[in-house]
């Protein structure tokens, strides 16, 4: 390698870790890391709470470089949790006020354990569904189908806008690239475009439903946005999905690839555990409609509904096995009486250990973090300069940018807990735009992490990049769409 290319690269990775903690901590200067419970000692102007802030920063560069430095990112947020609440700790507990600091940290961890057990279930029905080979299925037929590229194109994109509501943006995304990398195998140009495309359909399809995003999930929750309302952002959702799509359509050479052959056998149960799972949801919608009842509620209830099943599957397994042996011993197949010696019982606790339990614990550290600086006093600093100093419509826009850049889970978290003064549209708007405006960079949401693992080589930062500015044109008019269809709700203040 010549001497000046070495020089670049050696300046590039100089200037690259103080460039990661200026944006974040420029980041957190200018976004709502607060919580709604604000201690009686107001500590911003601290040494404590420059501390805190300069160990949120730290371990949110470590996260920003998780694809980089191979560590993952729950640990450096869970480490700085426990840090700033040890550092608010021994504030408060050499002040004499020990009580208060605890009483805080506790609606803090009440808060992120309703919603870490909503998740948590959502996860091992997602992956009970994946073991009965349900998602397989899927990719099966359609590799199968011998579609051409462009409607290979438009058929993934589309299925990640109507699942991805249902069985979440991440799993979604993940389920589409599979597709995609299979039929399309060694054609980067075209497997790039269809993962920027998935990745802004499976998060336009989670913000219109509490069940798509954590954030969403969070806002209804909260009571603030309730079920039947998140259908107002359906079609605010739907233009930001279309418009860069049918652009980057125009770019698709429309061709087949080759045809691939897969056989797939759904496991038994698998059709009766999707309706447990519909089940489940409804359950959950009545808790939180019907009885005014946390909404983790009906969906543990829904966890019991799948031990039962559970249970059912393995006591009756012996006797189904005998039947399926009699019957493919009559038909003569091979293939089928091989495959029915590799049948393990279904185990309901596996599914529950293959949850994404980083992100789980991703989630409790940015929790805990945000709300420890709350607690310092920055939550009436930033709102002051947010939605005091702001028009809200403007701070929602901007915060939906921000979200592209670090998570959305700390965007929406600190919005939720300093419950500015806002309309019921404007509630509407942070949701849609903390939900979509992730789309914008391949690290700005979970999905897009994800699928530059999955599809490593094939879909990279710089690949999404080109293509930010016709995303950013379907952000811009999901907000344009949202503020003309929905301009009745703006008019409501709470």
């Amino acid at each position: 390698m010549p001497t000046g290319c070495c020089k670049q690269t050696r300046l590039r990775n100089l200037f690259r870790w103080p460039s990661i903690l200026l944006l974040a901590f420029a980041i957190l200067l200018f976004s709502p890391a607060a919580l709604a419970v604000t201690g009686s000692m107001p500590l911003t102007g601290s040494a404590v709470g420059f501390a805190a802030v300069i160990i949120f920063v730290l371990a949110y560069a470590l996260v920003m470089a998780e694809e980089k430095i191979h560590m993952r990112k729950s640990k450096p947020v869970l480490v700085a949790a426990g840090l700033i609440w040890g550092m608010i700790g021994w504030v408060y507990v050499q002040s004499g006020m020990p009580n208060e600091a605890e009483h805080a940290f506790r609606e803090v961890l009440l808060e992120f354990t309703e919603l870490m057990l909503f998740l948590l279930v959502a996860m091992t029905y997602i992956n009970a569904m994946d073991e009965r080979r349900v998602f397989d299925a899927l990719r099966s037929w359609m590799t199968r189908k011998g579609f051409s590229y462009k409607q290979l194109f438009w058929l993934t994109g589309g299925l990640a806008f109507v699942i991805s509501p249902i069985a979440d943006n991440l799993t979604t995304a993940m389920l589409m690239c599979a597709v995609v990398t299979k039929v399309a195998e060694g054609d980067k140009r075209f497997i790039n475009l269809c993962c920027i495309n998935i990745v802004v359909a499976a998060n336009a399809g989670g913000a219109f439903s509490p069940f798509g995003d954590i954030t969403t999930l969070m806002v209804w929750q909260a009571g603030i946005v309730q079920f039947y309302e998140f259908f107002d952002l359906l079609v605010p959702s739907l233009v930001n999905f279309l418009i860069p799509a049918v652009v980057m359509s125009f770019f698709i050479n429309n061709r087949k690839p080759e045809e691939v052959y897969e056989d797939v056998w759904l496991k038994r149960g698998a059709r009766r555990i999707i309706a447990l799972f519909l089940f489940t949801v409804a359950t959950a919608v009545a808790c939180h409609t019907l009885l005014h009842l946390p909404p983790v509620l009906g969906m543990m209830t829904g966890l019991g509904y799948l031990q039962f099943f559970g249970y059912f599957l393995r006591m009756t397994l012996p006797r189904s096995l005998e039947k399926k042996r009699i019957r493919y011993t009559q038909r003569g197949d091979e293939r089928k009486l091989r495959q029915l010696g590799s049948v393990v019982p279904f185990d309901v606790f596996n599914r529950v250990a293959r949850a994404e339990w980083d992100t789980l614990l991703f989630f409790y550290g940015v929790v805990l973090s945000v709300g420890g600086l709350g607690f310092l006093g920055y939550l009436g600093l930033l709102s002051e300069v947010l939605y005091s100093g702001w028009d809200a419509t403007w701070a929602n826009i901007v915060l939906g940018v921000v979200s592209a850049v670090i998570d959305n889970i700390p965007v929406m978290f600190a919005v939720l807990t300093m419950e500015p003064e806002m309309s019921h549209g404007h509630w509407l708007l942070i949701t849609l735009t903390a939900g979509v405006g992730g789309s914008l960079l391949s690290i700005g949401s979970a999905a897009g992490v994800a699928l530059m693992g999955q599809a490593r080589g094939n879909y990279t930062f710089l690949g999404h990049l080109r293509w930010a500015p016709v995303i950013a044109l379907g952000y811009a008019a999901s907000v344009a769409a949202h503020l003309w269809l929905n301009a009745g709700s703006f008019a409501i203040h709470g």
